[in-house]
């Protein structure tokens, strides 16, 4: 799991993300080094480089070297809300299925890590943004994970 420490040396650093293709996919956007981390359960310093081509994210790191699709990576904080043609190209890379169990995992991982009931909120309002796209047992998780987050911080 990605600690503190390591999130916020991944941010001091430069950033590993280069883009190679002259025309930048919009869901770029939602590629960070934690998100990668998080998703091959690696740590971000173990990450080479994250290469966002037109259609794929080519992720090189320690014993690691994939493809990944921009639809595997879920919306984050901090950036564009997601859009219509968001919601169109992870249908189209889906095939008309849900979100890959990752986004579960991603939006649990932040839940937890959510620094305030305000922090948290704004994850809770971006998952019901996305909500859609995810399956009905995965909200249901995430729900209860976020309503004993926000009781452990009202607690406190």
């Amino acid at each position: 799991m990605i600690s503190e420490n390591q999130l916020n040396k991944s941010e001091i650093g430069a950033s590993k993300i280069i883009h190679k293709s002259s025309v930048v996919n919009p869901r770029s956007r939602f590629v960070t080094e934690e998100t990668v981390a998080l998703l091959f359960n690696i740590s971000p310093d173990q990450i080479y480089r994250l290469e966002c081509c037109h259609n794929m994210v080519y992720v090189h790191a320690k014993g690691l070297s994939r493809f990944v699709s921009y639809a595997d990576f879920p919306p984050i904080l901090q950036v564009k809300e997601p859009s219509a043609q968001d919601f169109v190209g992870w249908y189209k890379r889906w095939k008309r299925t849900q979100a890959p169990e990752f986004w579960t995992k991603f939006y649990t991982y932040n839940f937890k890590e959510a620094v305030s009931v305000d922090s948290l909120l704004e994850w809770g309002l971006l998952v019901a943004t996305v909500k859609s796209v995810i399956s009905a047992p995965a909200l249901q998780q995430l729900r209860d994970v976020y309503a004993e987050e926000k009781a452990l911080m009202e607690n406190f």
